[in-house]
């Protein structure tokens, strides 16, 4: 039976580190001014109560870094894609893809973060030095 596969090269491995860097770094810098007290306006005029603010702050750092790093690689970017399906639809509505205020950015991100759940951390990564991570958790 015949079997479509991509050549492992050295390519492939140095352009997958760079998305899941590109990636993590984004969520990183993002995330950094969730900490910041200015944030809690934000979320009462959403709706969310004050106490959420570290907890949505560490949704992006946490998996971000381990993101980068490529540890907890598939369960990073799916909790990666959750904040981005919430920022989308809790704190965008919505509404318009493009402009002001559009979602382009968030749904590039969500695209980027499900590639990633999908093609795992790649040869670059802490999961493939150690080898003894299940595939799951890569």
């Amino acid at each position: 039976m015949a079997e479509a596969a991509i050549k492992p090269s050295i390519f492939h491995d140095v352009s997958h580190f760079g998305i899941r860097i590109t990636i993590g770094l984004i969520f990183i810098m993002h995330s950094l001014g969730k900490f910041d007290p200015g944030f809690l306006g934000f979320l009462e005029r959403l709706g969310i109560p004050p106490e959420m603010q570290f907890p949505i702050a560490l949704a992006e750092f946490v998996p971000g870094v381990l993101l980068m790093i490529g540890g907890l690689t598939r369960i990073s970017s799916a909790l990666l894609a959750i904040v981005m399906l919430s920022a989308i639809f809790v704190v965008k509505g919505a509404e318009k893809f493009t402009g002001q205020g559009g979602t382009e950015l968030e749904i590039l991100l969500l695209a980027g973060c499900l590639v990633i759940a999908v093609i795992g951390p790649g040869r670059i990564s802490i999961s493939y030095i150690l080898r003894k991570v299940p595939r799951f958790l890569q």
